[in-house]
């Protein structure tokens, strides 16, 4: 089978976490930064939900590093986004305003990451990660000074479902080029079921 596969899309990693971050430890804004910059560095793009806290400081990082950043608002507008939901427009270069609330949101920007990496975070976050695994995501756990890694983990044991695209590191390098292996995994992986597939038109020949 032909694996000479032409060249792929910028990878696009979501970075999910707490808006509200008193509770992540005082290295979290730092870490939270690197982690974006990483994103950046390794050449891919970086989704967040376009709000506070530790997806906003990814996005900084991603800034400072040069790379890409796109948000997904839960609002419908630009004014609803300000004014309502109070979020900020800084550090992104688009937004897109969704206009379905947190929840439908959350499945909107899981739904366009190529993968999900989770910091310090709260319920939300877990709402994220719940998408993320039953859409088969790959998955990044940053492990910090939080609880959120052993939260999800605890999720994990007890999910009675294999979770071989899920990865931990304490390293936002590391952590970034584990997941990225694994989407160009999958990426390999799909392109070349879907050329096993017959063109419209196409006769299949069965043996």
């Amino acid at each position: 089978m032909n694996t000479n596969l032409p060249k792929t899309r910028q990878i696009k990693l979501c970075v999910s976490g707490a808006a509200e971050t008193s509770h992540c430890g005082p290295r979290a804004y730092e870490v939270a930064k690197e982690l974006g910059r990483e994103i950046a560095r390794q050449g891919a793009s970086l989704n967040t939900g376009a709000t506070t806290g530790f997806p906003l400081w990814a996005a900084i990082g991603a800034h400072e590093a040069g790379g890409q950043s796109i948000g997904f608002s839960p609002a419908a507008s630009e004014r609803e986004h300000a004014e309502a939901y109070r979020l900020p427009i800084d550090y992104m270069d688009l937004i897109i305003y969704t206009g379905f609330g947190y929840s439908g949101r959350d499945l909107i920007l899981t739904h366009s990451s190529d993968a999900v990496l989770f910091g310090c975070g709260r319920v939300g976050t877990i709402h994220e990660f719940v998408v993320a695994f039953e859409d088969n995501k790959p998955i990044g756990i940053l492990q910090g000074e939080w609880l959120m890694d052993e939260t999800l983990t605890t999720i994990l044991d007890r999910s009675n479902r294999s979770h071989n695209k899920v990865v931990f590191d304490t390293n936002p390098h590391d952590l970034v080029a584990k997941v990225i292996a694994l989407v160009k995994k999958d990426q390999v992986e799909n392109k070349m079921t879907y050329s096993a597939r017959p063109m419209e038109g196409e006769d299949v020949v069965r043996g």
